[in-house]
C-alpha cells in the first residue's frame, strides 16, 4: 500500500508536525468554545485600553485593536461578530473608565453599594455601541477581507454617535490613545473622530487585502499610513507659536480639597484660608487673572457678597474667576464668575452641558422620591443646564475667553461659537475621579481641545492637575495631582481657526455615511 507507506513515512520523517496536527486540532476545539472567543476579545479590549492615559502603551494598545478586528473578521455571521465586539468593547471600558466607582466611594456608605454596578453598567451599556459596529461588519462585509473594513468604519461611526446619543459621552475613544504623541496633531484637521478612523483604518489594512503578498502590503499600508500621520505632526511640533508680546499672566489656584472633606464644616475655613492665601500670595510676575477651580466657593452666589469682597480684596487689584453655585428661583446652577473691584460680579455663565446622574437625575421629580439624587449636586434633583456656551470678554489684554467646567471639555461641538475666543478656561473638580486614571484622562481630553481648536487652555483643578496648555495640546505649566499650591504662567498665543474648528464633525460624519452606505448597497446587490 504505497500511499499508506508514503504517509507513515512522512509521520515518522516529520515527528514535529505529528505532535503539532493534534495540539492545533485542540486548540481549534477549544476556540470554538464560546467563553473562550469572548474572553479573548475582552482581553485585547483590555489591551486597547492601555493606551489610554496615563499608562500611554500605544504599541500595546495597537496590538489589542488589531487582534479584535482580526477575530471579526474571521466571525460567523453578524451574531458571533457583534458578540466579540461586545467583549471587546467591554473589556476596553471596563479598564478604561474603572474611575467611574469613585464617585461612587465619596460617600461609600451612603453609595457604595452601587459602585460595581455603575461600572459594569458602564462598560457594558457602551459596548453596545461597539457590538452595533460588529454586528454591521458581520452583515455588510462580504468575507474576511470586507468584514475587517467594514468593522473599522463602522467602529469610527459608532464612536462619533457615541459622542452625541443621550447627550454624549466621547471618553476613551480609539483615537485618544495618541494624545501627548505627534499623530494626535491629525486632530486639527479631522477632530478625535477622524483620529480614531485613520486608527481603525490602519489596523485593519493588513486584514482587508489578500493573503499572502497582499497581507504584508495591507500590513505596509496601515505602517505607512500612521506613520505618514506622526511626521506631519511632528512637522507642525516644530513649526513655531506665533510671539506674543507682554502675555496675559494666569494664576492657576489649587486647593486639593478632598472631596469627603470638602464640605465638611470643620474643614470649609481650612480650604477657604488656602485659596485666599494663593490668590493674596506675592510675586513676580504679577497675575492679571486668577482663576480658582469648580464649586471652589463653598457659599451660594446668592448670599456670598461678604466672601466676594474678601476674594477681591485678596487679588488686589485682578479679576478672580471662580466657580460657584447660584439659587435662581427654584433652580440651582453650576456656575463660574468673574469677580472684579470691590467683589461685584462682572461676568456669570451657567454650566450647560450636565453630567447625567452625577449633577442632574433623569426623571429627577419621580426618582427623588425614592432618595435617588445627583452625587455632585446639592440639591436633590441636581443642577440646571445655563442656556448654552457663551464667550466672555474680559477686556483688551485677557481678551475674549471660552469658560467650559468639567464634562464640559469633555464635548468638542460645545466648543463651538458663533465668535472665535482667543482662548479657554477650563475650571473642574476632579476629586470626584479619585487618584487613579480618570484625572489624568480628564487632563488628557483637554490637551485634545486645544490641538482641535488651535486655542490655548487654561485649566484649574481642585485636586490637580491644574495646567496651562498651548494651541498645540502641549502642557507648558502645571501643578501635580493631589498638591495644594498655585502657579502664575503666561498665556500661550493662538493659532489661526483649525480646518476642524471651521467644519466641525460634519466631513467626517459625511465621509462614514458614504461609506458605510456603500457596503449596504452592495450587500443589496448581493
Amino acid at each position: 500500500m504505497p500511499t499508506r507507506a508514503g504517509s507513515s513515512g512522512c509521520a515518522s520523517r516529520c515527528p514535529i508536525r505529528a505532535m503539532l496536527d493534534p495540539m492545533q486540532a485542540r486548540l481549534t476545539r477549544l476556540w470554538q468554545r464560546r467563553g473562550v472567543q469572548m474572553a479573548t476579545a475582552i482581553g485585547l479590549g483590555v489591551a486597547l485600553a492601555l493606551g489610554q492615559a496615563p499608562y500611554g502603551l500605544c504599541p500595546l494598545a495597537l496590538a489589542g485593536l488589531t487582534g479584535l478586528t482580526f477575530l471579526i473578521s474571521r466571525a460567523d455571521g453578524p451574531g458571533q461578530a457583534a458578540r466579540l465586539a461586545w467583549a471587546g468593547g467591554a473589556g476596553h471600558f471596563a479598564l478604561a473608565l474603572s474611575w467611574i466607582v469613585e464617585p461612587f466611594l465619596v460617600d461609600i456608605r451612603t453609595h457604595g453599594w452601587m459602585a460595581p454596578f455603575a461600572l459594569a453598567g458602564m462598560a457594558g451599556g457602551l459596548a453596545l455601541f461597539w457590538m452595533a459596529a460588529g454586528a454591521f461588519a458581520g452583515w455588510a462585509g462580504r468575507g474576511p477581507r470586507g468584514r475587517a473594513l467594514a468593522f473599522a468604519l463602522a467602529l469610527a461611526a459608532v464612536e462619533l454617535a457615541r459622542g452625541y446619543v443621550l447627550t454624549g459621552f466621547p471618553w476613551a475613544l480609539a483615537g485618544h490613545i495618541w494624545i501627548g504623541t505627534a499623530p494626535v496633531q491629525l486632530a486639527a484637521l479631522t477632530g478625535q473622530y477622524g483620529l480614531t478612523l485613520v486608527t481603525a483604518l490602519a489596523v485593519a489594512l493588513p486584514f482587508a487585502l489578500p493573503h499572502g503578498p497582499g497581507r504584508m502590503l495591507g500590513a505596509g499600508l496601515g505602517a505607512a499610513l500612521l506613520g505618514g500621520v506622526a511626521l506631519w505632526g511632528a512637522a507642525r511640533l516644530d513649526t513655531p507659536l506665533p510671539p506674543r508680546p507682554e502675555a496675559p499672566q494666569i494664576r492657576l489656584v489649587q486647593p486639593n480639597a478632598a472631596q469627603h472633606l470638602k464640605w465638611r464644616r470643620d474643614m470649609v475655613p481650612v480650604f477657604w484660608e488656602r485659596l485666599i492665601g494663593y490668590t493674596a500670595a506675592p510675586g513676580v510676575p504679577v497675575p492679571d487673572l486668577i482663576v480658582w477651580p469648580e464649586t471652589s466657593v463653598p457659599y451660594l452666589l446668592n448670599h456670598a457678597d461678604g466672601a466676594l469682597a474678601t476674594i477681591a480684596l485678596a487679588a488686589d487689584g485682578p479679576p478672580v474667576m471662580l466657580g460657584i453655585q447660584r439659587r435662581d428661583g427654584p433652580r440651582t446652577h453650576n456656575s463660574l464668575a468673574v469677580i472684579g473691584a470691590g467683589g461685584r460680579v462682572t461676568q456669570l455663565y451657567d454650566k450647560h452641558h450636565l453630567v447625567p446622574f452625577g449633577e442632574y437625575i433623569p426623571l429627577g421629580h419621580i426618582l427623588g422620591r425614592f432618595g435617588i439624587k445627583g452625587l455632585a449636586a446639592n440639591d436633590v434633583y441636581g443642577y440646571a443646564p445655563g442656556p448654552g456656551p457663551r464667550v466672555l470678554n474680559l477686556g483688551p489684554h485677557l481678551g475674549q475667553a471660552l469658560p467650559l467646567i468639567c464634562y464640559e471639555a469633555v464635548f468638542p461641538q460645545d466648543l463651538r461659537t458663533d465668535t472665535r475666543p482667543g482662548w479657554l478656561v477650563q475650571i473642574t473638580n476632579d476629586a470626584w475621579f479619585g487618584t487613579r486614571s480618570g484625572p489624568y484622562q480628564h487632563l488628557a481630553l483637554a490637551q485634545l481641545r486645544a490641538v482641535e481648536t488651535g486655542l490655548p487652555m487654561v485649566r484649574a483643578a481642585n485636586t490637580g492637575v491644574s495646567a496651562v496648555i498651548d494651541p498645540m495640546g502641549r502642557i507648558t505649566h502645571s501643578l501635580p495631582l493631589h498638591t495644594e499650591g498655585a502657579l502664575t504662567a503666561p498665556l500661550p498665543p493662538a493659532l489661526s481657526a483649525t480646518p476642524y474648528a471651521r467644519t466641525g464633525d460634519w466631513p467626517i460624519a459625511a465621509l462614514l455615511l458614504a461609506a458605510l452606505a456603500g457596503f449596504v448597497a452592495r450587500r443589496a446587490r448581493k
